[in-house]
């Protein structure tokens, strides 16, 4: 089984004064409402309520964290010695692009999510969750341009694939490619940006991103998939 099999909530937080004091690596998953960052979560760490997908989509306005490593962790996060026991931590970031959100609560939700994203030490990369069928939006465009000057790594999820033929996943593909590859340093480099297709409901690219989102906390261990009846049954959307 997956390593992040083992993701169990810590804390939630709604201040960047908040966040935790953790030196471990944390890796962020961001995405526009609906696109189907919760599921993705979830069914990564084949769990059906670990990630919360509110039935109005865009409401959800904390940064919410998960650790892996020491399952109890969660009720003593206050525990130094308790908090050593964790390898890395999942951070679960608001869903951007609701317009039923408040301008107050957009404006706040817009600088807890661009300061987190460019400022905290501690994260080591960012997963993008993008709906293969509207692809990078202007919104998803906004993610990628405050993330690429820190330098490091995004790995795209393109998700719902199987709303789409092989031709178009191809096409959603090759697309997201090319626009990844725009994204070059001041020396002319490209910026460390993959991607993959994925789909929640026939398990199309679990293993991939699995294992990328491993290697990119450099955590090492057990990473075989599930079969089918192992999964969870979660509704996807």
């Amino acid at each position: 089984m997956s390593l992040l099999w083992q993701a169990r909530f810590f804390t939630t937080v709604n201040h960047l004064r908040d966040l935790p004091k953790t030196q471990v690596p944390e890796i962020a998953f961001a995405g526009r409402s609906n696109a189907g960052k919760s599921t993705a979560i979830n069914i990564l760490c084949n769990q059906k309520k670990l990630a919360f997908a509110s039935k109005t989509p865009g409401r959800t306005q904390h940064i919410n964290y998960f650790s892996i490593g020491g399952a109890h962790v969660g009720q003593h996060r206050k525990d130094a010695t308790r908090v050593d026991e964790i390898r890395a931590l999942l951070v679960d970031l608001p869903g951007y692009g609701y317009a039923e959100v408040s301008g107050s609560a957009k404006h706040h939700w817009q600088e807890l999510l661009g300061d987190y994203v460019q400022r905290r030490e501690q994260l080591a990369a960012l997963i993008l969750i993008v709906d293969s069928r509207r692809p990078f939006t202007d919104l998803d465009i906004q993610m990628l341009e405050w993330f690429a000057p820190t330098g490091k790594p995004i790995h795209c999820i393109l998700t719902k694939a199987d709303k789409l033929n092989r031709n178009e996943q191809a096409h959603a593909l090759r697309q997201a490619q090319t626009l990844l590859k725009s994204y070059v340093d001041e020396d002319g480099q490209a910026f460390p940006f993959t991607v993959q297709m994925f789909s929640a409901l026939k398990r199309q690219g679990l293993e991939e991103a699995d294992a990328k989102i491993l290697a990119l906390l450099n955590l090492h261990g057990a990473t075989d998939m599930p079969d089918e009846a192992e999964l969870t049954d979660e509704k996807k959307p």
